[in-house]
């Protein structure tokens, strides 16, 4: 075969893994935030039955909320489940194993959820949202691990986010599926419930087919001709002497060391500020309130001034914001740069959330003002797109080595998790306790995020982990003469070129 055709080729192998990957990984995520929203009165009307009917019980309004909200916000516990024992299942079985395993976890979720109706269990419902709350997790945490470590290093920002933008796809498909002409009526909402399982058997049908993270075969297994053969697949063309000498080097500097476990890298001075970052940068990501429209738009809306009779149409707007900006984001992340894109994004944010509060304390004086409150919202999602659903995801990859990575995962993960099931418990309660002011809370949230982003977060684009930890050195060794481990030199076998092209 020819340099073009392989490299083609091998475009086409990149594109088809990528696609694999994502719609039994992050795609999941998306979906499942957004088939919630459309069976909400009826999974209610469910609820006040099954309590009626067990223990002739008659629900106040308050109590079907807060079962409803359980349920729904149940899912971010799945998800800090998953992003915990990520970590441990990437070190054990590999991150392309690891997402084929974890769709045990989707499939006993949509079975649980198929059939929680015909047993008239509501709990069936809940036992089936942390089920795909795991699946969430572990996916959101692997996914852009195995990007990540798959992609040359020009297009590593790129691949990475793009499991910010198959999760924008998750939520445009389960907005559609879930509107009332298609599985979101009374009738079929249980089969919404289970219908994530059909992009998980593509999954599982498809992914077995592709090569494992080059860095995890060589690095954590040891296996060099592994890991030649896997680069070639992915790149179409011999395998360059500088990118297998730069795995070889990270090889070497970790050798021996064994994967440090999350708690330890609190006390590991050489990644204070890096661990710090993505602490920060993954709360923000669930603390500025986005995914949590997702979860309640119809309460959002209803608030801004719109109509019950087209809530449901509307709302497939704000998915299709986010997916449009993902792909913005996804062009733009290595011409523009990490540090750019998300203190870009945070920043219009804090401006459309002043811009959507002065419109909700006008709107009832000013006949148009609903909306312009709806184009908040949208132009709210757009930014998230444009940066932090984007870059968030990729700065784990980038910040921390091969050994420390999936520590770290759990760690951003966990934080991310825990802060989505926080946002989502209070988000229905705090939309009716502050009403107009429902937004100031997040744009506070936003605005702190920017200034932090633009006051400590080194940009990262097309730095390799040595020239990025160097960066970070005079943030955590600031003031000391404390030479950067990573300046050390290190002794590993260079590699050669290897001067075959791909099959």
């Amino acid at each position: 075969m020819s340099p073009a055709g392989a490299q083609k080729n091998s475009a086409l192998t990149l594109v088809l893994m990528v696609t694999s990957a994502s719609i039994g990984g992050t795609l999941q995520y998306g979906y499942s935030l957004a088939i919630m929203n459309s069976p909400t009165i009826f999974i209610q009307m469910f609820i006040n039955e099954t309590f009626l009917e067990r223990w002739d019980i008659q629900l106040e309004d308050y109590q079907v909320t807060l079962v409803w909200t359980i349920i729904v916000s149940i899912f971010s516990l799945g998800g800090l489940a998953g992003a915990l024992i990520a970590g441990p299942m990437t070190i054990r079985f590999g991150r392309k194993k690891c997402l084929l395993l974890n769709n045990i976890f989707l499939m006993a979720g949509a079975l649980f959820a198929l059939t929680s109706r015909a047993a008239k269990s509501f709990e069936m419902i809940i036992i089936s949202r942390v089920l795909v709350g795991i699946n969430a997790g572990i996916s959101m945490n692997v996914q852009p691990m195995y990007f990540g470590e798959s992609a040359p290093k020009h297009l590593r920002g790129a691949l990475s986010s793009s499991s910010a933008v198959f999760a924008a796809f998750g939520v445009v498909l389960g907005q559609v599926v879930g509107l009332r002409e298609i599985l979101g009526s009374e009738p079929c909402w249980e089969y919404l419930l289970a219908s994530n399982a059909i992009p998980g058997f593509m999954q599982l049908l498809t992914l077995p087919w592709f090569p494992e993270s080059p860095r995890y075969l060589l690095i954590d297994r040891g296996d060099k001709e592994a890991c030649i053969n896997a680069l070639r697949r992915l790149r179409g063309c011999e395998v360059q002497s500088s990118e297998l000498d730069e795995i070889l080097q990270e090889q070497a500097e970790t050798k021996g060391i064994r994967p440090p476990r999350p708690w330890e890298l609190f006390t590991d001075r050489s990644v204070r500020w890096q661990l710090i970052s993505v602490m920060v940068i993954s709360s923000a990501m669930q603390l500025c309130g986005n995914d949590s429209i997702y979860f309640y738009a119809s309460y959002v809306f209803r608030e801004a001034g719109i109509s019950d009779d087209k809530i449901q149409y509307v709302t497939i707007g704000t998915g299709t914001c986010e997916f449009t900006a993902s792909i913005i984001c996804n062009l733009l992340i290595e011409h523009k740069g990490r540090r750019f894109m998300l203190m870009g994004g945070y920043i219009f944010m804090t401006i459309w959330a002043i811009v959507f509060t002065i419109a909700l304390l006008f709107e009832h004086y000013v006949s148009w003002m609903p909306y312009l409150s709806m184009v908040c919202i949208f132009t709210y999602i757009l930014s998230f797109g444009l940066g932090p659903a984007g870059v968030t995801v990729v700065l784990p990859t980038e910040l921390f080595n091969q050994a420390a990575r999936p520590a770290a995962y759990m760690i951003a993960g966990s934080m991310m998790w825990l802060n989505l099931f926080i946002t989502g418990m209070i988000f229905p309660f705090l939309v009716s306790g502050l009403r107009e002011y429902c937004f100031v809370p997040f744009g506070a949230i936003c605005l702190l995020s920017a200034l932090y982003v633009g006051l400590f977060l080194p940009e990262t684009k097309g730095k390799s982990l040595s020239a990025i930890t160097s960066d970070f050195h005079k943030l955590n060794f600031k003031g000391q003469d404390t030479k950067c481990a990573s300046q050390n030199t290190a002794q590993y076998q260079l590699g050669e070129v290897c001067l075959s092209t791909a099959l």
